[in-house]
């Protein structure tokens, strides 16, 4: 029954990456091939004996209160989707920007940066602008690369902006305060949208012919009221979301509910909300979060099955002998380690699978764990960018021309990737940007 716990940790670590790198390459789901592993591991070192300690792990994972503010969140997301908000908050932005050369770039920039602090989801808010702002740049005779680039990531976005869904599945993985971690993250998060937009106005400045300024019958005057209205909406929403949780007057998962309901109510009061809307809406939802919920099952049965074989103990010896137990060393290794896993595997997986891993080593070193929890989150901001498989571009090219590839997507990304890069190790050599707050 126990043949598998005499190979010992080192060859049965191997052995379980090796297994679980197997059953990912027949095309099974992440979620059920850590699930898999996770139950021969658990039979094969232990015995049956070791199944209801694993259950119990899996309980107290969805059974924690906070995790109510997911689905929440990505519900803000769907219904964002389903209504005309975006667009309007698009067309409004248009004003600020109409004789700025490469202001449409910027706008788009902008409402990035409001449509992630009213979701926190990348997938929806990558497509609306790849709807919205990405036609209107190559009609305007914007550069290509420019245009894709700065529509793709500026919809990444979401993964740092609070209320990011990275951060709250981070939280409730590392046991820390989703308050503080929305706190830390919102000052790294605007420093990185400054970089895009710094980005893209010494690119234009420098070769002007890549933004032509529109004439005003390419950009048609937008009414007054229209855009009062249309900032009004997304304007409250992220008062009331974030508002609330850095005044305190609210918990996240309060405040992911407060959220819902505003943008049920501004989509009520345009005249958009519909049985059918909502309808779909939900299944959106549900399908998002069936997919959260069925990985941190898998990977948190796969970690505490892990962990009962001494394993975290194992991988905390390794880490220090590479890094050679300096502090930055081995920071610096987590994030290649982090930055490797985020290229093939969904970050939800890489949160689940490496935080309880990572978090007490971070704990050890006197790195604080709201600081960490930032710099995981630029890290994947990095991964949803970064080929072979990086999310954010499979999303635009579900709404680009036929004529614009992955391949010219991803060549898109690389000065936007760079750029992550260049923020990644800002918050790593100054640790106090997401800490500013304390």
């Amino acid at each position: 029954m126990f043949e598998l716990a005499s190979l010992g940790i080192g060859y049965g670590s191997l052995l379980m990456l090796l297994m679980l790198i197997v059953l990912l390459l027949t095309g099974m789901q992440l979620a059920f091939a850590t699930g898999l592993v996770a139950l021969v591991f658990a039979l094969g070192w232990f015995g049956p004996d070791a199944l209801p300690i694993v259950s119990s792990r899996l309980y107290s994972f969805i059974g924690n209160y906070v995790f109510l503010a997911v689905p929440m969140f990505v519900l803000m997301a769907s219904l964002l989707d389903h209504s005309g908000i975006a667009r309007d908050l698009f067309d409004a932005m248009a004003r600020f920007g109409r004789k700025l050369r490469g202001g449409v770039a910027l706008q788009t920039l902008v409402v990035a940066v409001i449509l992630a602090s009213m979701s926190g989801v990348i997938g929806g808010e990558t497509v609306l602008l790849g709807i919205l702002a990405l036609p209107q740049m190559l009609r305007l005779g914007y550069d290509r690369k420019l245009a894709i680039g700065t529509t793709c990531a500026g919809g990444a976005l979401g993964t740092m902006l609070p209320p990011s869904i990275v951060l709250i599945i981070y939280g409730l993985t590392a046991n820390v305060s989703i308050g503080d971690l929305f706190k830390g993250a919102f000052l790294p998060a605007l420093i990185l949208a400054l970089l895009y937009m710094g980005y893209v106005l010494v690119r234009v400045w420098l070769k002007p012919e890549m933004a032509p300024i529109p004439s005003d019958q390419d950009q048609p005057e937008t009414p007054a009221p229209n855009f009062f209205k249309a900032l009004l909406f997304p304007i409250l929403s992220v008062v009331v979301v974030l508002g609330s949780i850095y005044g305190g007057v609210a918990s996240v998962t309060e405040a992911s509910a407060l959220g819902v309901l505003g943008i049920a109510i501004s989509t009520w009061i345009r005249g958009e909300l519909s049985l059918a809307m909502v309808r779909k809406a939900t299944i959106s939802t549900l399908r998002v979060c069936g997919m959260i919920i069925w990985i941190g099952i898998g990977a948190t049965a796969l970690v505490g099955v892990y962990n009962l074989m001494g394993g975290i103990e194992f991988v905390r010896e390794m880490v220090f002998a590479v890094s050679g137990g300096d502090g930055l060393t081995t920071i610096l290794f987590m994030m290649f380690i982090l930055l490797i896993l985020g290229m093939f595997l969904d970050w939800v997986g890489v949160a689940l699978l490496t935080m309880p891993i990572f978090v007490p080593i971070v704990t050890e070193l006197g790195y604080s764990p709201i600081w960490f929890g930032v710099v995981f989150c630029m890290n994947m901001q990095v991964s949803f960018l970064s080929p072979p498989f990086g999310p954010a571009a499979f999303y635009l090219k579900t709404v680009t021309p036929k004529d614009i590839t992955l391949g010219e997507i991803f060549r898109s990304l690389l000065p936007f990737i760079a750029l992550q890069i260049v923020a990644l190790a800002l918050l790593i050599a100054f640790p106090q940007l997401a800490l500013w707050w304390q």
